[in-house]
């Protein structure tokens, strides 16, 4: 994986994104040649159409990366990466004619988009089927040697065998002998030099997968293995990398303190996101306010009971502030006390049910974020009562108040809805995450990887 801005990117993706880029360019220029031979007007020199090409190019592949091009099913799947693509040329085409009514006089004719976001369905399509495929093949997986074979080396082998996956395990080392549970591991005793066991097998890197690790850590190994080229990693970190969330099953205080993240350079981060959060969010007021006040009325209406909601949230650092949302249950959803949201929760009214799937009761949110108490992006916030269950449960739970709770996060577009401690556990995984790692390119992707929520709500209640 290509790490950037702390968050990391699989080099199949990075790689795909890449030549995805340039036949998007290709398309917009072809179809501005095009164009300009129908009409028998001079296209004009590249330099020329260049800002307008990248312009194209860009914002097709932000739409892409929003409505999910590169996950793993559209990897595997041409008839899922084909219906995606059709909506994210959609999309693009929707914001560009944005663009091209602002800002009149522009070069995104009509005719040009239509003509390039033909040429970009098919080129993109065959792109998918000449390079996705040979992507997802053994010969671009990193190669990795696991030391131990215990619990942690069998979680390691069952992630391997997943779609999707980027690595592939060659070879198992049993370091202790003792609670094995991988069969096929070799024993460190037998191996006379491991840096030559690693060489010879062409493992990229060696991950440390040991189940105790007092008096077992094998450093002169680790150390031969490390000058010899090979990068070597920690099993919580290895996990952190390829599954995008803190294992709470492993982690333990000294991995959380002495890894990277929570560094103070998030200072700028942080001025930079409360910058984009004010600037964006009075926007988005003045643009969704007729839409606040329309189902306002519309659930005043449908039911008895006030237009919005208020409710009591843990913000950061612990701190309580008040929400508001479109009101979408009864008035007396929680006469019996703060309880999680079912499947067909009959607490829900008919309006409520709508603007829940859509998200429209989120809306009001925004006003929170302008007062600074919420943020765009960030872990979601949880009523006092559940959070101080959660606490006694939850281990590092309050760790994940070190950040501003947010409309959408890194937990929210990667896991279903939560409903039970259980789900709250690994949403957790995801929000430590987050909180270790944000940026605002982080942030950006989450927010593009939003709308793929918002059009595919899958388990929203």
């Amino acid at each position: 994986m290509v790490r950037l801005f702390k968050h990391y990117i699989p080099h199949a993706v990075l790689f795909l994104g890449f030549l995805d880029l340039i036949l998007l360019i290709l398309s917009a220029d072809l179809a501005w040649a095009l164009r300009a031979n129908q009409i028998d007007t001079d296209p004009g020199s590249l330099s020329q159409r260049a800002l307008p090409l990248l312009g194209y190019a860009v914002t097709t592949l932000a739409a892409m990366v929003a409505v999910g091009v590169y996950g793993p099913e559209s990897l595997r799947s041409m008839r899922f990466a084909a219906a995606r693509l059709l909506v994210a040329l959609g999309l693009s085409i929707l914001a560009l004619a944005v663009v091209d009514f602002l800002l009149p006089g522009q070069t995104y004719w009509r005719s040009i988009l239509l003509y390039s976001t033909a040429l970009a369905l098919v080129l993109l399509l065959l792109n998918r089927a000449l390079v996705g495929g040979i992507l997802g093949t053994s010969a671009f997986r990193r190669r990795i040697l696991v030391l131990g074979a215990g619990m942690r080396a069998q979680r390691l082998k069952d992630l391997s065998l997943k779609e999707g996956s980027g690595f592939s395990i060659v070879g198992f080392v049993s370091m202790t002998g003792a609670g094995e549970q991988v069969p096929e591991a070799v024993q460190r005793s037998e191996i006379p030099d491991l840096s030559a066991h690693v060489a010879g097998l062409r493992a990229s890197e060696v991950v440390l997968a040991l189940e105790e690790r007092r008096n077992a850590l094998p450093l002169k190994d680790l150390l031969r293995v490390k000058t010899a080229g090979v990068h070597v990693n920690e099993f919580s970190s290895f996990l952190e990398r390829e599954t995008g969330r803190v294992d709470l099953d492993t982690l333990n205080p000294s991995w959380l303190i002495f890894s990277d993240g929570f560094s103070s350079g998030r200072a700028i981060s942080s001025v930079a996101k409360r910058a984009f959060d004010i600037l964006a969010s009075g926007l988005l007021l003045l643009l969704t306010f007729p839409v606040i006040a329309l189902f306002a009325i519309i659930v005043k209406l449908d039911s008895k009971g006030p237009a919005f909601f208020r409710q009591k949230r843990i913000g950061l650092y612990g701190q309580t502030f008040e929400l508001v949302k479109l009101r979408s249950m009864r008035t007396d959803a929680e006469k019996d006390g703060s309880k999680w949201a079912e499947k067909n929760d009959p607490r829900i009214t008919r309006v409520g049910a709508f603007i829940r799937k859509v998200r429209i009761d989120e809306l009001p949110q925004v006003w929170t974020v302008l007062r600074g108490h919420m943020s765009f992006v960030g872990p979601r916030p949880e009523v006092p009562t559940f959070v101080r269950d959660l606490d006694d449960k939850l281990p590092y739970y309050a760790e994940r108040h070190m950040v501003k709770p947010g409309i959408t996060g890194w937990a929210q577009i990667n896991y279903p809805y939560g409903a039970s401690i259980e789900d709250s556990r690994h949403k957790l995984e995801y929000d430590l995450y987050y909180a270790k790692n944000y940026t605002p390119f982080l942030d950006l992707l989450i927010m593009l990887q939003t709308l793929r929520v918002v059009l595919w709500p899958e388990g929203a209640r």
